[in-house]
């Protein structure tokens, strides 16, 4: 019980103390909010009086006249209560509203490969750490050599091979346009059709780490006392390398998982800019550009809290599966 109450304090404190440098950051940053407001309502040829300016000021919270200890405390109240400000490159649209909308893409696009990847890395690290010195580790290299490849260089090469010479898949987008977005067959098909190249590209450059990882473990797993004992023995080798090696040797990737999951939030930008994809990273390029700072702290304060999370399931996770860490921690 100890150890399950200093974990949750931990994180707590980690939450709080994100939350100050998320309050902190932007407001260091060059630049105004209400002014590019202003300015894109310039081009649009509409003009803007002082007291219509006082009221964007307030509605953004740039210059409130309020002292900065005030604002920190409106702002936690307001994080607690979900209320993420209003965007200025979608305005006037909350940032709650954007990030809803863009989340399940990212979550269904970039979690489904992330755990594909994780665990066709593990079964593969397995076998090639059981098996080492065969054929099977030959996979070693060429996995790692595509893991080696930029991100965008093997989006656009599948891109060019794929889509744009063999047609297999469609060259962008998030589904097809024709149909309008909602839980049918026709949507749902079109969704995993589209977003088939995408998660291939994620698979295919990260699954080589997690075999390589895995497999490293499992060579000094299987040279262990208990994993010699269990084979003097007698007992089977498939029981041996999955009940004694690799459940020890999974360890680190599970904790290595645990982060991946977090930053699954944050999308993969590169990815989606390649395949225009309707995700977070293209909301938060979109933020970036437009020096949306609300809606940069909102998908900040999103991954945190998601990193945050998936790390503290993980601990608690870690305590069931090897017990050795309630003891040392």
């Amino acid at each position: 019980m100890r150890y399950y109450a200093r974990k949750f304090a931990f994180y707590l404190v980690a939450l709080w103390a994100a939350l100050t440098l998320n309050f902190f950051i932007p407001r260091l940053m060059p630049g105004n909010p209400v002014d590019i407001l202003m300015a894109k309502l310039a081009q649009r040829g509409g003009t803007v009086d002082p007291s219509a300016r006082r009221a964007y000021e307030l509605l953004l919270g740039t210059n409130s006249g309020e002292s900065l200890l005030s604002q920190y405390v409106s702002y936690l109240g307001n994080m607690f209560r979900g209320d993420l400000g209003i965007s200025v490159s979608s305005f006037p649209t909350p940032v709650s509203e954007i990030i809803a909308g863009a989340l399940p893409w990212t979550l269904m696009l970039v979690g489904i490969a992330t755990f594909l990847s994780f665990v066709l890395g593990i079964v593969l690290g397995t076998l090639v750490g059981w098996r080492r010195g065969t054929w099977l580790d030959s996979l070693v290299p060429a996995t790692t050599v595509l893991a080696a490849v930029p991100y965008f260089w093997l989006a656009l090469i599948l891109v060019a091979v794929l889509s744009s010479a063999w047609g297999w898949f469609p060259l962008q987008g998030g589904y097809d346009v024709i149909l309008s977005p909602g839980w049918n067959a026709d949507f749902i098909g079109s969704a995993i059709y589209y977003g088939t190249l995408p998660a291939l590209t994620i698979v295919i450059s990260s699954v080589g780490g997690w075999l390589l990882g895995m497999r490293n473990m499992m060579v000094s797993a299987t040279a262990e006392d208990y994993v010699l004992t269990a084979k003097a023995k007698g007992l089977r080798d498939s029981r041996i390398m999955i009940k004694y090696a690799a459940r020890n040797a999974v360890l680190p990737s599970v904790a290595g998982f645990a982060i991946s999951l977090g930053f699954v939030v944050a999308g993969s930008i590169i990815t989606e800019q390649v395949f225009s994809y309707p995700g977070i990273g293209s909301k938060l390029l979109q933020a970036v550009q437009n020096n949306d700072y609300a809606l940069m702290q909102g998908i900040f304060l999103v991954i945190t809290v998601a990193v945050l999370g998936a790390n503290l399931v993980v601990d608690l996770l870690y305590a069931v599966i090897d017990p050795r860490t309630r003891v040392s921690g």
